[in-house]
């Protein structure tokens, strides 16, 4: 036995087991986590929901697997050909004798390359025509019913309910669905077509518009807005749709494809109802145009009718002189003598008689057409309709002025009342009711608040809650009989000699 054979003795035995679980040791114990760049290849979503592909490059293929629970972290959808960074734990399979990457996290490569997928991906669906121009329909003047496909947690649904209820409240269906992460898209386009499918007149009553609305983030959280399935929704939904996905800087593959882009769900609110005050005020300026121009339209017929009356000869002055001519033949009939003659002035004179009255007829006939093609034209109906509106307005405004003033009235009865009662309870009187008594000069009624202030004077006047009394200060002049005149009241003086009022 050589060396080389002693050596080979020498060397530890392993099971197939022992060894892959020592491989399976050794690499995951020198590598833990890692990140890793390459190019998603061979996507394919088994039946348990774990997604599993390779990372390549130009040079190396690495195999990986996301675990079903891992895949709604993703913030947007993973095709075959994007290049990516993945985060993930390197380990090995035994049963094949593989090694492969369970991936925690993937974020693309750079903006660049979430940029120029989206790029080709807009290129190819316009070569479709889905943002044709000539596709776009016109939003509804006012619609009844507006349908929201948006998060109903957010603050974007209540940002457009707020909006509504300011301009023009309208009735408004919510549809909640994802606006990011793993399955948003296929909520999104299932919403759309959702609110597509519901037949007119059904119990859920059909939008006659909807907005499609998500708040602003980065180009990952938009990402199902830029999906080609909710592409395909909003292209094909026979209700138009306004885009309001992100800030006005925000631009997503549904914006090309919706009939109008709004640059915020608010906008996308403003866009779909108008204002109603200010139709309100559109709607009064055209009435008061409308009732001017029938005013000028019934002047005009006045004054046309008027000059016609003026040209049309009065029928009685038409008749008067075939009248008075008649008259005459009479007379001279009367006055020929011959049985004959009267007989033939009598046919001669019922012959002229008769061609009279056609004559006289067909005037009068033409008179009462003509008069009667004025009545029609000047159409008394709308003149008794207008004067009754008149009448109305006149009546209705009548009554508000006459509540208006009993309100008033009321309003001021009760204030005057409050005032009063507020005005007793500071009256003097109450503190006379308390056993205090009010002294005035009896010569001008100024009130003496204190002894001091009396001076001079003699004669005064004490007011008491029930009544007033007169009275002189002692060593006055016919302060006795003063005194016994008010009231008999006596005088009294102080231990110190000193006179008192009472």
């Amino acid at each position: 036995m050589n060396a080389r054979s002693r050596a080979a003795a020498n060397i530890a035995e392993y099971s197939v087991s022992e060894l892959a679980f020592a491989l399976k040791r050794t690499i995951e114990d020198s590598y833990g986590w890692v990140r890793v760049r390459g190019e998603l290849s061979g996507l394919k979503r088994a039946a348990s929901g774990h997604l599993y592909f390779s990372l390549k490059d130009e040079k190396a293929v690495l195999d990986a697997v996301c675990w079903r629970g891992t895949l709604p972290k993703l913030a947007f959808e993973l095709e075959d050909g994007l290049e990516v960074v993945c985060l993930g734990r390197l380990t090995t399979y035994p049963q094949r004798s593989r090694y492969q990457l369970v991936v925690e996290s993937i974020e693309p490569a750079g903006i660049g390359a979430l940029l120029a997928q989206l790029e080709e991906r807009r290129k190819r669906l316009e070569a479709e025509g889905l943002f044709a121009p000539e596709r776009k329909r016109p939003l509804p003047f006012l619609p009844a019913v507006i349908g929201v496909v948006t998060s109903a947690s957010g603050a974007v649904i209540r940002d457009i309910l707020h909006r509504l209820e300011e301009r023009f409240p309208r009735r408004v269906i919510l549809w909640p669905v994802l606006v990011q992460g793993e399955g948003a898209a296929e909520q999104i386009a299932a919403a759309v077509r959702g609110f597509a499918a519901l037949p007119e007149g059904g119990p859920v009553p059909r939008p006659e518009v909807l907005i499609v609305a998500r708040g602003g983030g980065s180009i990952e959280d938009l990402w199902a807005f830029n999906e080609e399935v909710v592409v395909r929704a909003v292209a094909e939904c026979p209700i138009p749709v306004i885009s309001a996905v992100g800030h006005e800087t925000d631009t997503t593959l549904i914006d090309f494809a919706a009939d109008r882009r709004a640059p915020t769900p608010t906008a996308a609110a403003e866009m779909a109802v108008p204002v109603r005050g200010e139709l309100l005020q559109r709607v009064e300026g055209l009435a008061g145009r409308l009732r001017h121009a029938v005013d000028q339209i019934l002047e005009r017929q006045r004054r046309h009718l008027d000059g016609l009356l003026r040209g049309l000869r009065d029928p009685e002055l038409l008749i008067a002189p075939l009248a008075r001519h008649l008259d005459h033949l009479a007379e001279r009939l009367r006055l020929r003598s011959p049985l004959l003659l009267l007989e033939d002035r009598a046919r001669h004179l019922a012959d002229r008689h008769r061609r009279l009255a056609e004559l006289a007829g067909a005037r009068l006939l033409e008179a009462e057409t003509g008069w009667r093609h004025l009545a029609e034209r000047l159409r008394p109906e709308l003149v008794t309709r207008r004067l009754a509106d008149a009448g109305k307005r006149v009546a209705d405004e009548a009554a508000k002025l006459e509540e208006g003033m009993r309100r008033h009235l009321r309003e001021a009865t009760r204030s005057l009342e409050t005032l009063g009662q507020r005005l007793e309870s500071l009256s003097h009187r109450r503190v006379l009711e308390r056993g205090y008594a009010l002294v005035r000069r009896q010569r001008d009624g100024r009130i003496v608040p204190a002894l001091a202030a009396a001076g001079d004077e003699r004669a005064f006047e004490i007011e008491f809650v029930d009544g007033r009394m007169a009275v002189l200060r002692a060593g006055a002049q016919g302060g006795s009989r003063a005194r016994r005149a008010r009231g008999g009241a006596g005088e009294r003086g102080s231990d110190d000699g000193q006179p008192q009022l009472l």
